[in-house]
């Protein structure tokens, strides 16, 4: 039955499916392109990929589907577990109906291909829905509904998590893990015979989340090595597995972690798993771009000019004075600011961190005429005016918490442990919800407000839904986003960024709702250069928020030239987080040559290609961003300690047309070397002009540079 054996193909990247039946769908490629194959090559495709059974298994080859099932004969880890009262326990799923659909190669099309299975098992009493597509970017997607169809009795659902195989090259795994104000930790371990379990209860992403599970190809980088990767798209509690039998068999796949009786299925109820995203590619960048160009081609996503940003955490904390923050603004407008945010402490009670929380009015005693005036002078300067929330949460010293503490998550009759001195508010809460909702419409509403930074800064523990005190975490999420998607029906121009302790909520489901993230509550820039390049595998540059902090660090204390920090800021959302009323002109003048650089090559850095360079020297690193159409490049190079050998040696910078000559030379104003010698590169300062293979296979001589320091390089098509 070749006929129903789908061979799907975008950018580089062929899906093979086996929808035979009367089982599930089974991958039986996923991977490079296999290039036009008939439906008898298709066949033996299928026929050249059957292994022969072996001893002491069942008699017959396990059918391993995209949702794997027990009763098939597979002993890994199923793809649906649950009972009912202990029965129905393994599932057995038969195929009722597929329905594919490809689009034609001309017609714009986020899913170039889609396929939906229908399928039941009449013992359980449950039908499935199975959902998978490939982008145009060749990005697979999938995710699964199940329902209960037993007229009587309770499905308790404990997981519902589909998967995509990986073939045995993949021998290596890449996964992160990390915390507050250093998010996005790579670490690496052998893909061996077991399971490689990551579970997060947090009840949101979190800083330690694998944004990406990977595996490759031994020692795969950025540019060479096949890998693999799934990303779960959701924001609460979650679970990425990567799981290898003693038969060969190797997966990688996710979805939501389920607490005890979270997802209880009545009769004719169903759950729908969250999207598992799988990407593919010769190296991490390729995996990356997959990513990048799908969340590009969603017709929500921000395509304005990214408007440079000044926050006043930093500056002011819980200081908020009108004389202050209406001369911050005019410095800031001075330098070329675009958006003016004002963080936390203008609600009422919010005087500091203890209070407040939950009481979303202007607080009279230190804006005695509401925000107006503030908002007005922000405005009369041409600059947006944002605003700072923190909706889920709520202080116990609140005036909510007193009216409705039956409003704040906990079971067992006791309270949560406090995390910087707040609890949570419980959104499943009918009453919860619409005062949240009539209060960030009224504030929308009443002020020229064009951009909201979405806080949420403590994890969900002991989260339990009152009076009962049923685990909450499923229904906050899915409140959250019902949340945010009317606040986006009601004010469609306003936008938001999703922060959460900095880069604790940095994920495709919250991306669906927001415009950015805030990456991290770090803005020390050595550490940002490793937290925005880790992000960076799933998050394009014009939806990570990167700012320039004080000369001092808040957060490590380090010491860093504005030249660093602003270079660093330079390859994301860049926006600033440093009090300029206390910056002296020299550094005012150089920001504004840095904000006139961001303005100058903004579409660039947020429409074309990311760039990382694999360097011997982990020391120095390299990346950039590449016009779509080639025609020119800025690459930073960025060292982060002292180098293993000085000079540093040559530096390849890939990504150009291979064909075509370039000049290369320095950008400013990131064109200042500051080096432990006197003598000059021989090529800086008149450039030099290389064709793009030779860039990206020969390279150029670095710059020496004292650490945590960089340089900016440009390089532009020449005309013939």
């Amino acid at each position: 039955m070749t006929e129903h054996l789908l061979h799907w193909r975008a950018s580089g990247v062929s899906l093979v499916l086996d929808c035979t039946g009367p089982l599930l769908p089974r991958v039986l490629h996923w991977g490079a392109d296999l290039g036009e194959l008939t439906l008898a090559e298709l066949g033996a495709l299928a026929l050249a990929a059957t292994p022969q059974p072996v001893s002491n298994n069942i008699d017959t080859v396990v059918p391993v589907s995209v949702l794997p099932e027990h009763s098939a004969g597979w002993i890994g880890t199923p793809g649906v577990t649950g009972h009912r009262d202990g029965t129905a326990f393994s599932t057995a799923f038969t195929i009722d109906e597929l329905a594919a659909e490809t689009v034609e190669d001309q017609d714009p099309a986020p899913a170039r291909h889609r396929l939906t299975v229908t399928a039941h098992d009449e013992a359980a009493a449950l039908s499935l829905r199975l959902e998978l597509l490939m982008t145009d970017s060749g990005l697979v997607r999938q995710r699964a509904t199940l329902t209960n169809t037993h007229p009587a009795s309770v499905f308790q659902l404990d997981s519902l998590m589909p998967t995509l195989p990986v073939p045995t090259q993949a021998t290596e795994i890449l996964d992160f893990t990390g915390r507050h104000l250093r998010e996005r930790i790579p670490q690496r371990q052998p893909f061996t015979v077991g399971t490689r379990l990551r579970e997060n209860r947090r009840g949101r992403t979190g800083a330690d989340a694998s944004i990406i599970l990977a595996a490759g190809e031994a020692g795969f980088g950025f540019s060479a090595g096949e890998v693999w990767g799934v990303h779960v798209g959701w924001s609460g509690n979650h679970r990425t597995v990567a799981e290898r039998t003693s038969t060969g068999v190797s997966l990688l796949g996710g979805g939501e972690l389920l607490l005890a009786g979270e997802v209880r299925l009545s009769p004719g109820d169903s759950y729908r798993s969250p999207w598992l995203h799988g990407s593919y590619s010769q190296g991490l960048d390729g995996l990356s771009h997959r990513f990048h160009r799908s969340l590009r081609a969603r017709p929500h996503h921000p395509r304005s000019a990214r408007p440079v940003i000044l926050n006043t955490w930093e500056a002011v904390y819980f200081d908020h004075d009108l004389a202050k923050l209406t001369a911050l603004a005019d410095v800031a407008a001075q330098v070329g600011v675009e958006r003016f945010v004002l963080d936390d402490g203008w609600f009422r009670h919010r005087r500091h961190e203890h209070a407040g929380l939950g009481d979303w009015y202007v607080d009279e005693t230190v804006w005695p005429k509401g925000l107006h005036p503030l908002v007005d002078h922000v405005r009369a300067l041409n600059l947006e005016f944002g605003l700072w929330v923190e909706p889920e949460m709520v202080n116990p010293d609140s005036d909510l918490a007193r009216a409705h503490p039956d409003w704040i998550m906990q079971t067992g009759g006791r309270l949560p442990p406090e995390s910087r001195y707040q609890q949570v508010l419980d959104l499943g809460h009918a009453g919860a919800y619409d005062y949240l909702l009539e209060r960030l419409d009224a504030l929308l509403t009443e002020y020229d407000i064009g951009y909201l930074k979405w806080d949420h800064n403590r994890d969900l523990i002991d989260a339990g839904h009152s009076p009962g005190g049923e685990a909450g975490v499923h229904v906050q999420t899915l409140q959250v986003y019902r949340l945010l998607d009317e606040l986006r029906t009601r004010h469609p121009g306003v936008e938001i960024e999703s922060c959460s302790s900095g880069g604790s909520r940095v994920d495709l489901g919250i991306l669906e709702r927001t415009d950015r993230i805030w990456t991290s509550d770090c803005n020390d820039a050595l550490e940002r250069q490793a937290i925005q390049r880790w992000t960076g595998l799933l998050v394009p540059p014009e939806m990570i928020g990167a700012h320039v902090g004080p000369t001092v660090s808040h957060t490590t204390g380090r010491v860093h030239t504005l030249d660093f920090r602003a270079g660093t800021a330079l390859f994301g959302h860049f926006g600033i987080e440093w009090d300029l009323t206390q910056a002296d002109t020299a550094d005012r003048e150089r920001l504004a040559a840095w904000i006139r650089l961001y303005k100058q090559i903004r579409e660039l850095l947020h429409n074309g290609t990311v760039i990382r360079s694999d360097h011997p020297d982990p020391s120095l690193w390299v990346h950039g961003v590449v016009a779509d159409d080639l025609s020119q490049a800025v690459y930073a190079l960025a060292s982060t300690a002292t180098t293993v050998w000085s000079p540093p040696g040559q530096v390849r910078l890939p990504g150009l047309d291979p064909g075509a000559a370039y000049h290369l030379a320095p950008l400013p104003p990131g064109d200042q070397v500051d080096a432990p010698t006197k003598h000059r590169l021989p090529w800086w300062d008149a450039g030099v002009t290389l064709n793009g293979r030779a860039l990206a296979v020969a390279g150029v001589q670095a710059p020496v540079l004292f650490p945590e320091r960089l340089v900016l390089i440009h390089a532009r098509r020449t005309p013939g």
